[in-house]
């Protein structure tokens, strides 16, 4: 297991669906709670490949912090098929300071963790991550 500077666990299987998702595109999504108990962030759910972005975004909390990553597909201005992994972090403006603090603190040393990653966002609320906002990310 690796340690996060905040003193947080990564559970090897983050890493591990990381790699299925990247390498072998067996998964749409992934999203990322930390367990505070066990001060450890595990695997809370993955999305089939066919998952829509909407079905990913609907399964995000309204009220709790998250760490996501998502596999988009699309398609450049050539007309090229492309895809690009995107690093969300979820933090409601409704959600616990405490919860907001702590999924703070432990991103950028969870995110080095996930060898890959193109693009982050940081997102308090569902339109600093719509659709419209991925689609200008990958443009």
């Amino acid at each position: 297991m690796a340690n996060a500077a905040s003193g947080m666990a990564v559970n090897d299987e983050c890493k591990l669906k990381f790699l299925e998702l990247k390498a072998k595109r067996l998964h749409r999504y992934i999203i990322f709670k930390i367990e505070e108990g066990k001060k450890e962030v595990l695997v809370e759910k993955t999305g089939e490949p066919s998952t829509s972005y909407d079905d990913f975004a609907a399964n995000l909390p309204a009220d709790e912090c998250r760490y996501a990553v998502f596999d988009y597909d699309f398609f450049s201005e050539e007309n090229v098929p492309k895809s690009k992994i995107f690093f969300i972090a979820w933090s409601p403006d409704t959600s616990r300071i405490r919860s907001k603090m702590l999924y703070a603190s432990s991103k950028d040393r969870f995110r080095r963790e996930l060898d890959g990653i193109q693009i982050e966002l940081q997102a308090t609320d569902p339109s600093e991550m719509s659709l419209e906002v991925i689609n200008g990310r990958v443009a």
